[in-house]
């Protein structure tokens, strides 16, 4: 009895292994500053934001100064200057900006105004309101000393009349990096013709204040007046002072249906890793409509309030970049679908 009871006790002293496989651990050491961003072309953004970070500058400033070069970018199709037009061939683009406080500031469907990012702080941060929209955010930013400009390149025209001859509605997956060619004497991220996308950021200053961003010209060829994730607070984008912050990238409307990046913060706040909340809400979105999640990408990145990042995708082919002073490397995101 006594051998019977001490081989039953040491049994139970040993430790359960589980038939399922562990989550992958985060193997980024929590940093600040730190600044992220989705897709390869996010390299260039994180670097003059980086410039911020580095003396000592605040997350939010970081956020504006990354997000303009993306929007300067023509050959950025998805982006800005250069972004592809909806199908009525005029360039509308979206943009939403959000710091540690909560305050938050955007605009959509903004003509003729290069950098979008800059007017939704300018809505954060002169007005009593969120969100300004078409006309009046054009009245808006043209009162407040920004120049009215003709954004559709000759190259973004021409696709558009090209496309015109099919007049075919169809996202195309991961396109913002398909055709990416990094040219590492130059340093330039050529755009891909098909991208319909955006860029997202998020930054966590010295000081450990967070902030994020979010610019688009939205989808190529969309429907007038159409309006995605990006620029939507909560969707696109969701800062919280106290946990973390979110970005999103991909179908927007599929995003906006789930609040997706204000529900991944959600998750950091009980405690799951920035990549373990990305992943639960991938998971979320492809249960609703499997068949469709086949056929669409969405992607998340998240950062919390320590420096500690991760992402998570439907498909394979999202990426993300990271610049701190420890690294500055692009990362393939983990996917849903292998």
């Amino acid at each position: 009895m006594i051998r019977r009871d001490f081989l039953k006790n040491s049994l139970l002293s040993l430790p359960v292994i589980s038939s399922v496989s562990p989550e992958p651990i985060q193997t980024n050491k929590p940093t600040k500053p730190i600044i992220i961003s989705t897709w390869n072309f996010g390299r260039a953004a994180n670097a003059e934001g980086w410039k911020v970070l580095a003396g000592n500058g605040r997350a939010l400033d970081a956020i504006e100064k990354g997000a303009r070069v993306t929007e300067a970018d023509e050959s950025n199709k998805t982006v800005g200057y250069g972004g592809y037009p909806d199908r009525d061939g005029r360039v509308t683009l979206d943009a939403c900006i959000m710091d540690e406080k909560g305050n938050c500031g955007a605009v959509m469907c903004l003509e003729y105004i290069k950098h979008p990012i800059s007017v939704a702080r300018m809505v954060m941060e002169k007005t009593p309101h969120v969100i300004l929209v078409g006309d009046g955010a054009l009245q808006f930013a043209l009162a407040n000393g920004f120049k009215k400009e003709n954004l559709l390149t000759p190259d973004s025209e021409e696709a558009w009349k090209n496309w015109l001859k099919k007049a075919n509605y169809e996202p195309v997956m991961n396109i913002e990096n398909k055709q990416y060619q990094q040219q590492p004497d130059t340093g330039m991220f050529p755009g891909s013709i098909d991208n319909h996308d955006t860029i997202g950021l998020l930054a966590l200053d010295a000081q450990g204040n967070l902030s994020g961003g979010c610019t688009t010209s939205g989808m190529a060829f969309k429907m007038h007046g159409r309006v995605g994730d990006s620029p939507v607070i909560g969707a696109g984008l969701f800062v919280d002072g106290e946990i973390g912050a979110a970005t999103s990238t991909g179908v927007g409307e599929e995003v906006i249906r789930c609040v997706g990046s204000h529900l991944v913060v959600e998750y950091m706040r009980q405690g799951n890793s920035p990549r373990e909340a990305c992943k639960k809400v991938v998971e979320r979105i492809a249960k609703r409509d499997p068949e469709k999640a086949k056929n669409i990408q969405i992607g998340f990145l998240a950062m919390d309030k320590e420096g500690n990042y991760g992402a998570y995708a439907l498909q394979k082919g999202f990426s993300y970049a990271v610049k701190s002073a420890n690294e500055e490397i692009v990362i393939p995101g983990e996917s849903y679908f292998n």
